[in-house]
């Protein structure tokens, strides 16, 4: 008889992590999902009840930030959900097998869940040359056709597997492309950033654990639960953008008062992700609130889209940042001239009291 998989909490449990730390576990990952209250008995109850989904998870072209992200995750069942158990599974980063025994890992996989199992890519495709990228003399192109085949569907972590990143950057000396470029007839999920936030690729599995079905996704195929809203939105920066208050330079006393950081390269308002809300190392902090502006990591092309550290001409589609130098301006012309008016109207009052020799206060307190 085959050996039942376990469920993430019978792991957890078997890992000593208490009742308490998987409720809680459950009501953050909820919460960041943004379920309503009944959610969190669903997301209870999936973990609880149902098994652990079987994962391949492969290595092409990237530097392996994606999953250096999800093992520093602050929870340890974030680490549970994929980590453990993991020789039914495959992931040359992390798997104690080597060689032929890794491959044949997979292969088992594969054949075993076939239609069931989550493949889940990090890096991007190179298809200039089968050399690129090769491992069991196969070509990275043939390794992520055979194991998209019988996947149930496929998340690609990170920019490079969603948009191609550094290496599809001009002149993309590999031909390197984006999982969705090259795979077809397969729902895909982008996980984008570079790389992306643990918390959210927790969130991306146990949505897929839970409910069964593909999260809603935006028109580049990212989770909206976790990308409908902009960096700039959620910055806490933003009112110095709205007052027109900008950092000039990384050194000058605006960046010491914390004010905008768009002068100098953010490009937040453009970008979609959750950085402002989750943020990293248990919420600690985000690029942004360190002091460094956002990259649009998040973004398709944004290696290229312009340099990293000089402002954007403009933002297109957003209509009052593409003027943000004359924000500070219209906004501080609009104060002057209102305090203008109300003390116009109040002199104006007070002549009237005067010359009426009403009293200026008629309560009867």
């Amino acid at each position: 008889m085959e050996n039942k998989r376990p469920t993430v909490y019978e792991e957890c449990r078997q890992k000593g992590i208490s009742r308490r730390d998987f409720l809680k576990f459950c009501t953050t990952m909820a919460a960041l999902m943004g379920l309503e209250s009944s959610g969190v008995a669903q997301v209870v109850n999936a973990l609880e009840t149902k098994p652990r989904l079987p994962v391949i998870w492969l290595h092409l072209q990237e530097c392996t930030c994606c999953t250096e992200s999800f093992i520093r995750a602050a929870h340890p069942i974030v680490a549970t959900l994929l980590l453990d158990k993991i020789s039914l599974d495959y992931t040359e980063t992390l798997m104690a097998a080597a060689g032929e025994q890794a491959e044949a890992a997979k292969e088992e996989t594969m054949k075993k869940y076939y239609g069931e199992y989550l493949l889940m890519i990090e890096g991007s495709i190179p298809t200039k040359d089968e050399g690129y990228c090769c491992v069991g003399g196969k070509s990275a192109l043939q390794i992520t056709e055979e194991a998209a085949k019988g996947a149930k569907a496929i998340i690609a972590w990170g920019n490079c597997a969603c948009a191609g990143c550094v290496q599809a950057a001009n002149p993309n000396p590999t031909g390197a492309k984006a999982i969705h470029k090259v795979i077809k007839g397969k729902p895909i999920i982008n996980v984008q950033g570079c790389p992306p936030i643990a918390d959210v690729m927790a969130g991306v599995i146990i949505y897929m654990l839970t409910f069964e079905r593909m999260p809603q996704l935006d028109g580049l195929g990212r989770p909206k639960m976790f990308y409908s809203r902009r960096v700039h939105d959620s910055c806490y920066r933003r009112a110095n953008f709205d007052a027109g208050l900008f950092v000039e330079s990384f050194d000058d006393e605006n960046a010491k008062h914390g004010y905008c950081l768009y002068k100098v390269g953010c490009k937040g308002p453009s970008t979609y992700n959750s950085c402002g809300i989750i943020k990293w190392n248990e919420g600690t902090s985000y690029p942004i609130q360190s002091g460094h502006p956002c990259l649009g990591c998040s973004e398709e092309n944004f290696w290229d889209n312009s340099p990293f550290y000089k402002r954007m001409p403009d933002v297109h589609g957003f209509g009052i940042e593409a003027t943000a130098d004359q924000i500070g301006l219209a906004l501080g012309t609009a104060t002057a001239a209102g305090i203008a008016v109300h003390a116009v109207a109040t002199n104006i009052r007070k002549k009237k009291l005067i010359d009426n020799e009403e009293p200026e206060s008629t309560s009867n307190i």
